[in-house]
């Protein structure tokens, strides 16, 4: 009967404003949330048969929900460089505890260390990455979820970089005369002398002032070295040898430098590389290791250091030393964390050495307005999404990290208020068909009274 199905189409009509209702209301309350994407309530027809005859039966109306995961809420500066939003196509992979599979899937990135140095978002969350590899990479795999693992930016340690480089510049005077000693080198062997004496020169220390630099070592302890050089009476052409100091830190054969060789200049002051025979790489095996290696009781593991004397030259001028330059950095403690746009995550330490920790896996899914909302503004993987692909930020179509960010909610108060408006006029509307036809039901009924 057409007054039946008049007043179920009010009962219908009832039941999808409130639908509409239920999500403005959640929208508004989101207005401030993270990356929260607003809620929809699409309305549709239903159609029920009809007679031939025109006479009309009322279907009603029904409400689906529209996600819109998909739309792009604006980035906004944030104090915090674990702070992170995604800028295009993706989520964050999270895991409910720090030993949970990941599962979960989010944009909102309000990321700070727990007490056990995990990166957590306000909802507990844990942010997941791929493990920073011994060489440096990261073994990235677009659908095993297995090799990402929570991201620690805490329990790292100290960091130490061990000296690889040495660069000298420095000049040594070219009229200095032979055997002048105008060094002086306090070494407890008198190397330079006894290296001197046997190659028939006749001084007993260094003709130019010894050059310091230092080396760090495996466990970050600092070691000092000394380049020291005696004029032949080959022109241009100097004996040299290098040094620990003290001579106890490296183990060598007794009376013997750690290395030990000619140098040899052009006419113009320039040095001859071609001619120089001193060894410029300062190879040290491990403590205990054949010699040269570092002293037995230091500990330490083997050591190559590159020495630059390319900048090494003599002219007839006072010998002096320039700069003596290296690398590498002894312990350091981790005062900061800093993550790029590509989702590498590095510590900073207060040796000014940076340390890769992890990088941020983004995941895609075909249709992401098809995901299930889940409590924490997070959702889950369903067959209407369709398959999940890990990226690293700004490849195949994932969107780049913006660090110190976050990404604001995409719901619109205007909108809103505008919608509560009209639904509630809508969800009068409908009130109204049911009175109506509550009347007309009594009528009915009244006629054979």
């Amino acid at each position: 009967m057409s007054i039946n199905s008049a007043l179920l189409a009010g009962v219908s009509g009832l039941t999808a404003n409130s639908s509409a209702l239920a999500a403005i209301s959640d929208n508004i309350a989101n207005v401030n949330t993270t990356a929260y994407k607003r809620n929809g309530v699409d309305f549709s027809t239903m159609v029920t048969s009809q007679a031939v005859t025109g006479d009309y039966s009322a279907g009603g109306v029904q409400g689906k929900v529209q996600q819109f995961v998909s739309t792009q809420g604006l980035i906004q500066g944030a104090t915090s460089s674990t702070d992170l939003a995604i800028s295009g196509d993706g989520f964050f992979v999270a895991a409910n505890s720090s030993t949970a599979t990941p599962s979960e899937f989010t944009r909102a990135g309000a990321f700070e260390p727990d007490a056990n140095g995990f990166l957590v978002n306000d909802a507990g969350l844990y942010l997941m990455g791929w493990p920073v590899q011994a060489n440096g990479s990261f073994d990235t795999d677009p659908s095993d979820l297995s090799k990402l693992q929570p991201i620690n930016v805490k329990n790292l340690g100290a960091a130490v970089e061990q000296t690889g480089n040495v660069a000298i510049s420095a000049n040594v005077d070219q009229t200095t005369p032979l055997g002048a000693g105008a060094g002086s080198y306090n070494l407890t062997t008198g190397s330079m002398a006894a290296y001197a004496n046997s190659n028939g020169a006749s001084g007993t220390a260094p003709d130019a002032p010894p050059v310091e630099f230092s080396v760090i070592d495996s466990v970050g302890g600092v070691h000092k070295f000394a380049l020291a050089m005696e004029k032949t009476s080959t022109p241009n052409t100097w004996n040299a040898e290098v040094y620990a100091v003290p001579a106890s830190d490296v183990t060598t054969a007794a009376g013997t430098p750690t290395l030990s060789g000619k140098i040899v200049f052009n006419t113009d002051g320039t040095i001859n590389t071609a001619s120089t025979t001193l060894p410029t790489t300062l190879a040290l095996a491990a403590s205990g290791g054949a010699s040269p290696a570092w002293g037995t009781s230091l500990g330490i593991g083997a050591s190559s250091v590159n020495i630059d004397l390319s900048q090494l030259g003599q002219l007839a001028a006072p010998s002096t030393v320039n700069q003596v330059s290296s690398d590498g950095a002894s312990a350091g403690n981790i005062v900061g964390v800093q993550v790029g746009t590509d989702g590498v995550v590095s510590a900073l330490f207060d040796n000014s050495q940076v340390r890769k920790i992890a990088q941020v896996a983004i995941a895609t899914f075909p249709n992401a307005d098809g995901l299930q909302p889940l409590s924490g503004n997070a959702y889950g993987a369903t067959l209407a999404s369709g398959t999940m692909t890990l990226k690293a930020a700004g490849t195949g179509g994932a969107g780049k990290i913006d660090p110190s960010s976050l990404e604001a909610s995409t719901v619109d108060l205007s909108t809103e208020f505008t919608g509560l408006i009209t639904t509630q006029k809508a969800y009068s509307a409908s009130s109204k068909i049911i009175t109506t036809a509550d009347t007309m039901l009594d009528e009915l009924i009244n006629i054979i009274r």
